[in-house]
């Protein structure tokens, strides 16, 4: 039974659960931007990302909730904190007397699909990476509907209604953006972003490092986001490097080709400013996930994946320059990834959270 006896005069109540990184968090976002009616309220897990991103905007319930990695003790432990969550998360659906559930993956989404699951409350859940997440796998036949970001995914969802939308960005990705007033990159002049991501840059930054000298003899300006981890940074006028930027809209429209992590959210970001990427996926990812987004960028056209690595450094220092030498070949991965894009991503979840909305309330 559902937890709300539809008043179809009051404003729709949708409870979203994304928690943990900005992967999660902001293609959740983007969808309830395209939501200015609904009553909003966040679900997230305490410590995380979201206690910086939501409050602000709407209220935020926190329920700890962690993996299922370790020891068969830990994941017994997991398994009973699994059971408490879901329980919370019950009273919080029956308090809030929510019409729709909206999840991204990740921990909080086991115990909120559970919890929505008993209340018969419907869950859309999205799933940005080519590779689903292991709760996407195991819960995604208990949602009314799994959107997805990547078509590759359904076919490791066997028993789940999918529906392809891509992965949902900020709406500023799809307007033109004005370079930031610091950055006074000449018109004409060759740009490389670099997206090292808030988790693993590290190593990536190394390689870059390693091979900038190569990228500004040649005249490039090199924007570095280097997640905080500026290992070896070269001191030069045109190398600017910054732990993070809220402007990466604006940076990815004016590059003139990216390096980056092959996280689903910054592979949107690229596909939406179609941006070309040299791309360098975080080697400790789950499951190996984020090579396989890769490849499913690369099959598209939009550019090439290499392993992170010191044997890859000439590899990768030798493509930039290619690259940097050959703008009809960017341009020809840039005029793939336009082609292939698929930009009505928060709107088309938007509307899919409508139409479920709808059929519950018949």
């Amino acid at each position: 039974m559902s937890t709300r006896a539809r008043d179809t005069a009051s404003p729709l109540r949708l409870l979203v659960a994304a928690s943990g990184t900005g992967g999660h968090i902001f293609p959740a976002l983007a969808v309830v931007e395209q939501l200015p009616t609904w009553q909003i309220e966040w679900l997230g897990v305490p410590q995380r990302l979201e206690a910086k991103l939501v409050p602000d905007r709407y209220p935020l319930h926190r329920v700890a909730m962690s993996g299922w990695q370790g020891s068969p003790w830990q994941k017994l432990g997991s398994l009973g904190q699994l059971a408490w969550a879901t329980l919370q998360v019950q009273r919080i659906l029956r308090k809030g007397r929510f019409d729709a559930v909206l999840t991204t993956g990740g921990y909080i989404a086991a115990p909120t699909i559970l919890a929505a699951r008993s209340l018969g409350v419907p869950v859309l859940l999205h799933e940005s990476n080519c590779l689903p997440g292991k709760v996407t796998r195991w819960l995604g036949r208990f949602c009314r509907l799994v959107a997805l970001g990547m078509a590759e995914t359904a076919e490791h969802l066997p028993g789940a209604i999918t529906c392809v939308v891509g992965t949902p960005v900020r709406s500023e990705f799809y307007q033109p953006q004005p370079l930031p007033a610091d950055l006074p990159i000449p018109e004409g002049d060759p740009l490389i972003v670099v997206m090292g991501g808030s988790q693993g840059a590290r190593g990536l930054n190394r390689m870059v490092a390693a091979c900038a000298p190569a990228w500004l003899e040649a005249g490039a300006w090199i924007v570095h986001l280097t997640g905080g981890s500026e290992v070896g940074i070269p001191s030069h006028p045109r190398y600017r490097a910054f732990p993070f930027r809220t402007d990466v809209a604006a940076l990815l429209q004016r590059a003139t080709f990216a390096i980056s992590r092959a996280g689903a959210l910054s592979l949107a970001e690229l596909w939406a400013t179609a941006t070309p990427a040299i791309l360098i996926p975080y080697p400790f990812a789950a499951e190996d996930h984020q090579y396989h987004n890769a490849l499913a960028f690369v099959e598209r056209g939009g550019g090439v994946v290499m392993r992170e690595s010191e044997e890859n450094l000439a590899l990768l220092r030798q493509t930039a320059l290619a690259w940097l030498a050959q703008p009809q070949v960017v341009a020809q991965m840039a005029a793939n990834l336009k082609a292939t894009a698929l930009p009505a991503a928060s709107k088309a979840v938007a509307h899919l959270l409508q139409e479920i909305c709808r059929d519950s309330a018949r």
